[in-house]
């Protein structure tokens, strides 16, 4: 799935692509949970990630509990409702990510963080494992002030796991959750229409301290 052969760098306004006005059109039902795609947000939370290649980063969240609703879609770029093949291009900008809708009365913001550290390795960039490319970059997208303090919070807690361990420094952006596009219907659950489908995502091994977030970051995530 990687598609560069050169370091990856971020396209400019000017050397992006034009987009489209119409949204892709996904499935209503979430083919593994048999929930709504998009579910009603009343006492629901949303968290969007990037971790690599978004087929194996969204099963990792499926699979937790509380979560009510997963989907793969495309974020932090310029060009508006990119195709996977536009992305994959290196001139949209975005990146490949997974948008988790929890029940914060089941789970909580620090534990998707918790799955999202595990989960892959921050340390490298624009790329994961021979996976390279502008979309496989490391990343959080917040939607309030608590989600940003609680992120940036367990990034500082797992550095220090990371560098314990012989790692480099995290490469993890976190910035604000702007448009979320969604990917074509036949990337939404991925690898559990197809089993044998590829997955590149692996993570470090390392696990997360209990408590990636403090119980007042948990709290203030919230707001």
């Amino acid at each position: 799935m990687g598609l560069f052969n050169r370091e990856p760098r971020m396209p400019t306004k000017e050397e992006s692509l034009p987009g489209r006005e119409q949204q892709m059109r996904v499935a209503g039902t979430h083919f593994v949970l048999g929930t709504p795609m998009q579910p009603e947000s009343d006492g629901l939370e949303v968290a969007i990630f990037g971790l690599g290649c978004f087929w194996g980063a969204e099963r990792k969240f499926w699979e937790a509990p509380g979560v009510r609703a997963t989907a793969v879609g495309y974020a932090a770029g310029l060009t508006p409702n990119p195709s996977y093949e536009e992305v994959c291009s290196g001139r949209t900008g975005h990146n490949e990510v997974v948008r988790v809708v929890f029940d914060p009365t089941e789970t909580s913001y620090a534990e998707m963080l918790r799955i999202f550290w595990e989960s892959h390795d921050p340390t490298q960039g624009m790329r994961q494992g021979n996976d390279q490319g502008t979309q496989y970059r490391s990343g959080i997208y917040v939607s309030s002030d608590g989600q940003a303090r609680a992120a940036e919070a367990s990034r500082e807690r797992f550095q220090k796991v990371l560098a314990e361990a012989g790692y480099g420094s995290i490469t993890t952006e976190i910035s604000a959750a702007e448009a979320f596009y969604f990917a074509e219907d036949y990337h939404q659950q991925y690898l559990a229409k197809n089993p044998g489908g590829y997955c590149g995502l692996g993570g470090t091994g390392l696990s997360c301290p209990v408590g990636v977030a403090s119980s007042d970051d948990s709290e203030r995530a919230r707001s």
